[in-house]
């Protein structure tokens, strides 16, 4: 009997030896990369990252390797593999241009970029579509979270819109935009009444949704944040927390005793940085973060130097997508020397804020604007001038890159399966040619994009763009 127990056991030993001994099988090998590691600022090199299906398996040395065995080897030794980068605020719209949006949607995967946040328009149906069909995989691009319709008041200046001037209409479209899953809620200050702003701000804060917002001049920093924002759309709002009469300027604009123009050029001529300092410590208590979209805040700003005239990115937009961009341009044009001497001072100011916000303790999100309507602000490229544009005004290349990969994720509470590259998380992955930490022009020396656990070379992805351009060529106004 006990010979038998013996027997029982050793065959069992056996098979479990030969079990443990069986290569795990995975799908891709990118072989002997450096990993870059952005929240630790470092890299580690000669390392391999498996993938099966759309996630990462496992991350090991070579002294591990042979516990795998890959359908797929990819050598990119002498490479640097990071995790896919973030717009964290991009605008899929305009009626008539859905088709020219879907084109563009493989832009952003061409240029690195594996994932978007939409900041609301007016194709919501087609959108919440496009996110599921790219999740799913039935539709490529990158994957899409989005905040719906936005909140704003009656008879709002842009399009896409839920009206709400009451509490009750407030509860009814956050209702609505529960019931369709949207990932967050923006809401916009172009006729919204500032008590129902903050009103929306704290129903959202009630449900556990997340806020993305313009700030209307009639409310300040502090009480926007204590409201519950989650994130200050576009730098240009954090200037007028320089200015010592903050509160007296939005109770002006309130009681409707000044313009919000007004206040903003009040606020800028009479900045003090620890005046502002003070509001940011107050920002970064309640946790809400600032997204920048500096790249489309400087073109227009600068228009009077450089209208965009031969940009080569403008070969891969329709010329219908292209003529969006006019009313800004028209805009711009109508300004004299005294305009346009405030858009420069107002633009170079918030930009030298973002060091500060950063010491302070704010979050910074790296987004762009990019879209139909903002001028020159292109999908995928605008994202590279962007993070370029925080190392120029004072942010580390680390700090750059955390922006993106690091603080998208966490405002939308998916740090689980994203911002970085370990076993489990998604495989979102950019190959580089070189070091984004050193250099943070390193980004777009990309050498190989995976999306959802799809690798597409560089090969594939100048077939990309050559398709997109060949696309915006046989379109007509």
């Amino acid at each position: 009997m006990k010979l038998k127990a013996l027997a029982l056991l050793a065959a069992l030993t056996t098979a479990a030896v030969a079990q443990a001994a069986k290569p795990i099988e995975v799908d891709l090998l990118l072989k002997g990369g450096t990993l870059v590691q952005v929240e630790q600022g470092r890299t580690r090199s000669g390392m391999n990252v498996l993938t099966r299906g759309d996630r990462i398996v496992a991350i090991v040395d070579d002294r591990q390797l042979a516990r795998y065995k890959p359908r797929r080897v990819v050598d990119v030794r002498g490479r640097f593999v990071m995790p896919g980068l973030w717009d964290n605020h991009i605008h899929l719209g305009g009626a008539e241009l859905v088709e020219d949006n879907r084109h563009l949607l493989p832009l952003y995967l061409a240029h690195g970029v594996t994932t978007v946040r939409d900041c609301a328009g007016d194709l919501t149906d087609t959108v919440f579509q496009w996110r599921d069909d790219i999740a799913a995989g039935r539709m490529q691009g990158p994957t899409i979270f989005m905040s719906g319709a936005k909140l704003e008041g009656y008879k709002p200046l842009w399009k896409g819109t839920i009206e709400v001037g009451t509490p009750q209409e407030v509860t009814q479209a956050l209702d609505g935009l529960q019931a369709r899953h949207a990932d967050f809620v923006k809401i916009t200050d172009n006729t919204l009444k500032p008590e129902i702003f903050i009103e929306a701000l704290q129903q959202a804060r009630q449900r556990g949704l997340r806020t993305s917002a313009h700030l209307p001049a009639a409310v300040t920093l502090a009480e926007a944040a204590e409201a519950g924002l989650g994130t200050v759309e576009h730098l240009s709002y954090v200037v007028r927390a320089g200015s010592p009469h903050e509160a007296e300027l939005a109770a002006a604009v309130k009681a409707g005793q000044m313009t919000g123009r007004a206040a903003a050029e009040q606020s800028l001529a009479e900045f003090d940085e620890a005046t502002a300092r003070a509001t940011y410590r107050k920002l970064a208590a309640a946790g809400t973060a600032v997204v920048p979209t500096l790249s489309v805040l400087r073109a227009t700003a600068y228009l009077d130097q450089d209208d965009h005239a031969h940009d080569e990115f403008l070969s891969y937009l329709s010329p219908k997508f292209r003529a969006t961009y006019d009313w800004r341009v028209q805009r711009a044009a109508q300004d004299g020397p005294a305009a346009i001497a405030y858009r420069h001072a107002n633009v170079e100011k918030a930009a030298s804020l973002l060091p500060v916000l950063a010491q302070e303790g704010v979050t910074i999100i790296a987004g762009t604007d990019a879209g139909w309507l903002n001028s020159f602000d292109y999908p995928g490229q605008s994202l590279h001038e962007e993070l370029a544009l925080y190392v120029r005004y004072g942010l580390t290349p680390q700090q750059a890159l955390a922006a993106s990969v690091l603080a998208g994720p966490r405002f939308l509470g998916k740090q689980a399966p994203y911002g970085d590259l370990a076993e489990g998380k998604a495989a979102d992955i950019l190959v580089l040619d070189a070091d984004p930490l050193q250099d943070i022009a390193a980004t777009r020396k990309i050498r190989a994009v995976m999306s959802h656990g799809r690798l597409m070379d560089r090969a594939e992805l100048d077939r990309m763009l050559k398709e997109t351009r060949a696309w915006a060529a046989t379109q007509s106004l």
